[in-house]
């Protein structure tokens, strides 16, 4: 690694971490109603928005009434989509004519859209219209990123309250985080891209003559709004099939480091705007910690193992350093390594580089990182409230060993909560070994891989995983636009995302309702190092018992006979 190797890291830290703590205040006052400094502007918008669909601001709903309105928001949002993509060829802005997708891939992109997963079985610049593009998948980039943050905010609530019946207003939270919580920085973001040379415009795609006399189709279209969403959504879907290693989502090295700081920079905000509502910033500093210190962990194994040369390519002869096949030479191994380190900490997805060409090592952290259940920053509201589930299972584990009823910031965990906590720790196990296995042992889904041995294997695995903990990347050798992967990933995605929402909002009910007892001297304190340690270790635990075999019979065994060959050579 060079001298700029390391400062792209620190400037990556810097434009994340610094406004994270006031991001998070801004996050917390404008979900509980709170002036801000936009409320002179878009105030009258959000009342305009109220009256318009009738909603009642100060009328709040019991967790069950909230989930409801999450689960018929969402419904209403996969048909919608669906519909769009079906009749695609029916519709206006539609200047290269595309046809609409096939039933199962429809249904699939649907899904991928309305869950915050992203995944894509089609290349976007050969398969959507600019309207597909923008009022069918733009517009669920931001509710699906919304839908998550106000989650979230119900998880936050059911902490903090006491004896409470109600979580909030889900159709508030909803419009306040979608037209404070996004649209602002997506508006920022957009000219930022535009300024670097991403396109935005409703042009035909250009027909040009290259050097050497071929013909070629350049795509264009209203990427760079569609862009700022994917990523300050945590989203990830690419405008065009290769995603942001194409120079027109990316093409820069300023556009490369904005958008990668961009796919976390709401969810690190989000975990200040914890602390806010449980009023204890030192919470926060704790799980930061633990979620800074499994990406820097990941990272370094993965920087590590990327930078190491291939060792079936052991020969005097041949002369290497790092293997860039591909990888994007513009940014280089360690701007490839550290998007995919962070792509998949968060549940983000977009790519600058093919996980499919990383060495064995560095996809094995790509696919732990997903694993242990979009934790390490995750998604926008999701992460958090998934590593506010592993806080709680810590604090489970803390009490059975010291010998006390657990409690968590004086709410107690009793029955209803644990049972509720082990149904999450289900969600990843079934999603990922369940369906995958199915997938694994039928001849027909078994072919979409395209190598064999241990590398085939993670190819099937990663979809699984992605799919899964709604991420959305992928090893690119994996075909995955089958009638049965598409209903399959789209089962998992679905399993994925309602599996973890429909248990946090009754557990968010549950605590709501409990007293608050006065935190002691005996009581385990949960913002220390001790705790920190815990939180870490009962993450990797967690992850590691349950896929641990599933890895070493992919990339550790491909790593393993990699290194065999660069021996015998």
């Amino acid at each position: 690694m060079h001298g700029y190797d390391y400062w792209l890291i620190l400037a990556f830290l810097a434009l994340v971490l610094l406004p994270a703590p006031a991001l998070g205040r801004f996050y917390y006052n404008v979900m509980e109603g709170r002036r801000t400094w936009l409320t002179p502007v878009l105030g009258p918008v959000e009342r305009a928005c109220y009256r318009l669909s009738g909603v009642d601001e100060q009328t709040e709903q019991s967790w069950q009434k909230y989930t409801l309105a999450v689960l018929a928001f969402n419904f209403a949002g996969f048909v919608l989509l669906f519909a769009i993509l079906q009749l695609q060829q029916y519709l206006p802005l539609n200047p290269q004519n595309l046809p609409g997708q096939e039933w199962t891939l429809a249904f699939n992109t649907a899904v991928s859209f309305m869950t915050n997963t992203n995944w894509q079985n089609y290349s976007g610049e050969a398969s959507l219209s600019y309207l597909s593009q923008m009022i069918g998948l733009t517009v669920q980039n931001f509710v699906s990123a919304a839908t998550g943050l106000a989650v979230l905010v119900a998880l936050c609530r059911g902490i903090a309250r006491r004896s409470a019946s109600t979580l909030g207003n889900f159709w508030v939270d909803m419009t306040r985080a979608t037209l404070y919580g996004l649209l602002p920085l997506c508006l920022l973001l957009a000219l930022f891209l535009v300024w670097q040379g991403v396109p935005q415009t409703f042009a035909h795609y250009v027909n040009a003559v290259t050097l050497q006399g071929a013909d070629q189709v350049i795509p264009l279209g209203p990427a760079a709004s569609q862009i700022a969403i994917k990523q300050l959504g945590t989203n990830g879907g690419g405008f065009f099939g290769v995603n942001s290693a194409h120079p027109f989502e990316n093409p820069t090295a300023w556009s490369d480091l904005f958008e990668l700081a961009s796919i976390i920079l709401i969810p690190a905000a989000l975990v200040f705007t914890f602390g806010h509502y449980v009023k204890d910033l030192r919470q926060s500093r704790a799980i930061m910690g633990c979620m800074l210190a499994l990406l820097l962990i990941g990272g370094a194994v993965s920087l590590y193992a990327e930078y190491q040369p291939n060792p079936t390519l052991n020969n005097p002869v041949v002369e290497q350093t790092a293997p860039l096949e591909g990888k994007e030479t513009r940014f280089g191994t360690t701007g490839s390594v550290l998007w995919s380190v962070t792509t998949t900490a968060a549940s983000n997805g977009s790519v600058n580089a093919m996980h499919d060409s990383l060495s064995p090592l560095s996809g094995m952290v790509a696919l732990v990182n997903m694993m242990v259940g979009e934790v390490i920053f995750g998604g926008v509201g999701a992460g958090l409230y998934g590593m506010l589930l592993n806080v709680l299972i810590a604090v489970f584990l803390a009490g059975l060993m010291i010998g006390r009823t657990p409690e968590y910031l004086g709410k107690k965990l009793q029955a209803r909560e644990v049972q509720l906590l082990v149904v999450t720790l289900l969600v990843m196990p079934i999603g990922t070994l369940v369906l995958g296995a199915i997938a694994a042992s039928l001849p027909g889904p078994a072919a979409a891989v395209s190598n064999p041995g241990a590398h085939g294997f993670s190819q099937l695995l990663y979809a699984y995983t992605s799919a899964s903990a709604n991420n959305g990347s992928a090893f690119g050798g994996f075909s995955g636009n089958t009638a049965f992967h598409n209903l399959m990933l789209g089962l998992s995605m679905l399993l994925g995302r309602f599996g973890y929402i429909l248990p946090v909002l009754a557990l968010a009910g549950s605590l709501a309702m409990k007293k608050t007892v006065p935190v002691g001297q005996n009581s385990f304190p949960t913002h220390g190092p001790l705790f920190v340690t815990l939180l870490t270790v009962t993450i990797l635990l967690v992850g590691g018992l349950t896929f641990l075999p599933t890895l070493a019979l992919g990339p550790i065994a491909e790593h393993l006979s990699m290194a065999a060959l660069g021996f015998k050579s």
